[in-house]
């Protein structure tokens, strides 16, 4: 299951002690004992002149659907706000909208991509699943956002880099998937990672040098030492509370985690890739999404990776898309090398 809160951090809250944050210890137990099932998954026309000329030229609309689960853990839930509607004033039906759109808007822009599928499929979400609930997730047909304990998390819908990390979930199960375990789980989850920073950028006009990289930023409480769940450009630093514990994440091959546990290491591992992202971005420079995001775009849709992707081959990927994309000896093709050699997970990225 695609969550945004990785179980270990769950199970971490779950299993502290109940006197500081009495109503989030028993908020993350009930989140944990949830099941959840999983099911992997129109325009208008502008008319302008220019000289004697008539142009049309189509822009896609987002088709968006937000439900309410009323505090209850049944999908959909309650219709609560269709697209064109107006706002509702519950903040997390709103904030859905409006985040599902953000997201809608930056794969237009950025990759000529309609929607998830890739055809202009709706954007389904449903809020107020379950009561304290202390996640947000990706079931395959819709995002899922809980409102959180109030002591620990915050609600879900306030993050435009969670709500781009669930959909990107859509984004990869469509365009070939990857197998959600170990190096190819995490890659799963880096990309999410990745494509959620760069719309939360995307909506914020931000270049790489400005943007946070974080994710999740602002759905910790105020009582947690703690900025975010994830950084992309230091992982391991998102958070190190005394409930909590520390961001387990490693920025390098060398600190690679061998775990059985989260999928084998989904979200502690892809640290990792996220780090030889944000290695790439920074060193072009500019906005983010325009080259080194549209040569991870490229590299994921391009119909030649395995669902069981390692590290190193998703590299040689991104390597041979930036070559394709701006020529072996550009600018674009020496820093996704340089990110990759850096990041431990090969010395030399083939060029063929």
């Amino acid at each position: 299951m695609h969550t945004i809160v990785p179980p270990y951090l769950l199970a971490r809250l779950a299993a502290a002690p109940a006197e500081r944050f009495p109503k989030a210890v028993a908020a993350a137990r009930s989140t944990l004992a949830v099941p959840r099932a999983y099911a992997p998954l129109p325009g208008h026309m502008d008319l302008s002149v220019e000289g004697d000329s008539l142009v049309v030229s189509a822009r896609p609309d987002p088709d968006r659907l937000v439900s309410d689960a009323e505090q209850r853990e049944e999908l959909p839930g309650r219709d609560a706000r269709r697209e064109g509607d107006a706002a509702t004033g519950d903040a997390a039906v709103d904030e859905a909208y409006d985040g599902l759109g953000d997201v809608f808007a930056f794969f237009w822009d950025a990759f000529d991509r309609v929607s998830l599928d890739g055809r202009g499929g709706t954007l389904r979400a449903t809020v107020h699943y379950g009561r304290d609930y202390d996640n947000a997730f990706w079931d395959g047909q819709r995002m899922v956002f809980g409102d959180g304990d109030g002591e620990v998390f915050t609600g879900f819908t306030r993050s435009l880099s969670v709500i781009g990390h669930e959909l990107s979930h859509g984004v990869i199960e469509t365009s070939g998937s990857l197998d959600y375990s170990g190096q190819s789980g995490a890659l799963n989850e880096s990309i999410a990672d990745v494509f959620g920073a760069l719309a939360e950028q995307h909506s914020r006009n931000q270049t790489a040098d400005a943007a946070t990289w974080l994710i999740g930023a602002g759905i910790f409480t105020e009582a947690v030492s703690g900025v975010a769940l994830r950084s992309l450009a230091a992982p391991g630093t998102a958070y190190d509370d005394d409930v909590l514990g520390r961001d387990p994440q490693p920025a390098h091959m060398r600190d690679y985690v061998e775990t059985s546990g989260d999928n084998g290491g989904v979200h502690i591992n892809s640290g990792i890739p996220n780090k030889a992202f944000h290695l790439v971005a920074t060193a072009l420079g500019g906005h983010a999404w325009e080259r080194a995001g549209l040569i991870w775009y490229r590299a994921l849709t391009s119909g030649t990776l395995s669902p069981t992707a390692t590290f190193a081959e998703f590299a040689a990927a991104t390597a041979e898309t930036a070559i394709q994309e701006y020529g072996e000896e550009s600018e674009e093709a020496g820093a996704v090398r340089t990110a990759w050699s850096s990041v431990g997970v090969t010395g030399d990225v083939a060029f063929s």
